[in-house]
């Protein structure tokens, strides 16, 4: 077949065993046909071939994230202030401060996740009167992990928290001493009141719902993600919560392959679900960009056993069996795989009870079922899973909660939590992902960093030598070992002939870059199915853009996403226009003004711009 595109002068990396380098890859139809030599590749070229020079630069297969949320994050992604990635409180706070001045009314602003304490040099949140003197009107509600919020007095007054408020079953909301909530709502260790409080929020028209998934997914090829399994997510309901992906794959506007699970809503009411959409969703309907992919993480509340390793690890319920088997039996009948949310040995061993149970019954060769999380699985059920035929899909949380796990269950604890390299040895069928955007971060590169080095955001080193995994293992659990999850095996995750064309140009070498560059790899070049979603630098030229974010005081358009906070990392504009909000004068490198004064700069003289607390200063 004729290629349609010829990549040359390259190195790439195919994770094709048998040929593992490359200088060049011929593309047709949104496959990989050809990859090797320059010379044999480009002799395959015809009159309207597409070429491009890579210019001696490193190529990589597209990363997938074998569990995020996409589905969910993307409505909400324009609405949100990311403190993805931001070193400091004090840069954090300064951005919380910009925000808050241009964010109109009814509106919040919010920051969902994606970032711990441990990460920020201070090794702290904000208080709740640091959050208050820079909002004091406007509503600001910001979620750390899955253990607390933080609200101010105009976010309490909006949701209409007061002293006559009760605490909901698993959660807290923390008075002072006159019995009025101070702004803090803790999950002990339920988080479904941190969901609720935050469901209360105005929400983005379709428009803009459509434009915010766009961002989100623009965000991810910015990052190197060209794939992810979506799992689903509290408080989004199939189909009225899928709308916004079904008209962007109707529309062809999808720059990332999703594959999406069914999770469940309400307690009790799972069995009714899932014989529902057993009988209205066909296993694998859709295509290779969007794709039903079974039923989870969620299969039954019952069986949640929340990961906040600030508290106690929570009881199942005596009865949990009973309502898994019923949801099980389902799934096994349809031959719908599944996922299960499972983040301690006690919930997983209880679990394996009734799929070996349903398996007497309904054999489940053929079903590709997988735990997610799994950070205290034992050696017995990692047995159990093999014996099986399951999974595991593991996920950076470690990376933001590590500290908190040490502090608990102790360092030797978390040496192998979760026990990654033991599942690789043992044969179990294991990929990684983020668990993105609540819990941590969408950006792959952190994971990839956490499998290579141990260490969490905050530094701290847990994982032994003898638990981490080299740079080319890590890789491949974010690429072709994600495959056996959609059930793609030997389509998705190499650059090798007959495989979907999805790849990547990392901004430095993955392969030889230091240790602790790797958090702050972005891609220059994207492809998803042999066609540009995202360039910069050398290649910008190829790029496609999308339409500015929505609404226009969107935090997207002010402060982009992961680490991309005010201009530095945008690559888009080569000056850009400071103005003063500050009441009164202040000093920006060596220029004395305020109020409205204005000036062209440099970008590369912008750099830290966002350091110095107290200024109101910001980048147009």
């Amino acid at each position: 077949m004729q290629p349609d595109l010829i990549l040359r002068n390259a190195r790439i990396t195919t994770l094709d065993r048998a040929a593992p380098q490359a200088q060049a890859v011929a593309i047709a139809d949104g496959v990989f046909v050809a990859a090797g030599r320059d010379a044999d590749i480009l002799a395959l070229a015809g009159q309207g071939t597409r070429i491009i020079d890579m210019g001696g630069r490193p190529v990589l297969p597209g990363l997938i994230d074998n569990h995020t949320h996409v589905v969910r994050g993307g409505l909400n992604y324009n609405l949100e202030l990311r403190w993805d990635g931001v070193r400091s409180l004090s840069d954090a706070m300064s951005m919380l401060r910009r925000q808050v001045q241009i964010t109109p009314p009814p509106q919040w602003v919010r920051v969902v996740g994606g970032f711990t304490d441990q990460q920020f040099d201070e090794k702290r949140l904000p208080t709740l009167d640091e959050i208050n003197a820079v909002a004091p009107d406007t509503p600001v509600f910001i979620l750390h992990l899955y253990d607390r919020a933080l609200l101010n007095a105009a976010a309490l007054r909006a949701v209409g928290y007061d002293r006559d408020t009760p605490n909901p079953p698993g959660g807290e909301i923390q008075r002072d001493a006159r019995g009025n909530p101070t702004g803090l709502l803790l999950a002990k260790p339920n988080a479904a009141i941190l969901y609720a409080t935050l469901a209360r929020g105005p929400k983005l028209p379709f428009d803009y719902q459509l434009n915010s998934t766009r961002h989100f997914m623009r965000e991810l090829n910015r990052l190197g993600v060209t794939g992810v399994i979506d799992a689903g997510g509290g408080m989004q309901n199939y189909p009225e919560d899928y709308e916004i992906i079904q008209k962007l794959a109707d529309d062809q506007q999808l720059t990332v392959r999703l594959a999406y699970n069914l999770f469940t809503q309400k307690p009790k009411e799972e069995k009714a679900d899932f014989l529902k959409w057993t009988r209205s969703v066909t296993y694998r309907q859709g295509d290779d960009y969007f794709r039903h992919n079974g039923a989870g993480e969620m299969l039954v509340f019952s069986a949640a056993d929340f990961e906040d390793f600030r508290e106690p690890r929570p009881d199942l319920s005596p009865g949990m069996e009973d309502e898994l088997e019923d949801v099980v039996r389902i799934l096994a009948e349809n031959r719908w795989p599944w996922r299960m949310h499972a983040t301690y040995d006690e919930t997983i061993s209880r679990a394996l009870d009734v799929f070996e149970k349903v398996n007497r019954d309904i054999p489940l060769d053929g079903i590709n079922w997988f735990f997610d999380h799994a950070e205290t699985i034992s050696e017995r059920s990692l047995d159990r899973v093999a014996a099986l035929g399951g999974g595991v899909a593991v996920q950076h949380r470690m990376a933001y909660q590590g500290e908190y796990f040490v502090e608990r269950y102790g360092a030797r604890a978390a040496e192998a939590t979760p026990p990654v390299a033991r599942m690789l040895e043992k044969g179990v069928r294991t990929s990684a992902g983020t668990d993105a955007t609540r819990v941590a971060s969408y950006n792959p590169w952190v994971g990839l960093s956490w499998l290579i080095s141990g260490r969490t955001v905050g530094g701290l080193r847990i994982t032994p030598e003898r638990n981490r995994l080299d740079r080319d293992t890590a890789l491949r659990m974010w690429t072709e070992k994600v495959a056996w999850l959609s059930n793609d095996e030997g389509r998705r995750g190499r650059i090798a002939p007959g495989y979907l064309a999805d790849l990547i140009v990392p901004d430095r070498d993955f392969f030889s870059c230091p240790e602790d560059a790797i958090p702050d790899i972005t891609s220059d070049l994207t492809m998803v199915g042999g066609k540009v979603v995202y360039a910069k630098g050398d290649f910008a030229s190829h790029d496609a853009p999308i339409p500015p974010a929505m609404p226009d005081w969107s935090p997207v358009r002010n402060f982009g996403g992961y680490a991309a906070w005010g201009v530095q990392d945008q690559a888009v504009a080569q000056t850009a226009t400071i103005r003063c909000g500050c009441a009164s004068a202040c000093s920006v490198h060596g220029h004395d003004h305020a109020g409205a004064w204005g000036a062209s700069l440099p970008v590369s003289d912008l750099k830290g711009f966002w350091g110095a607390l107290g200024c109101a200063c910001w980048a147009v």
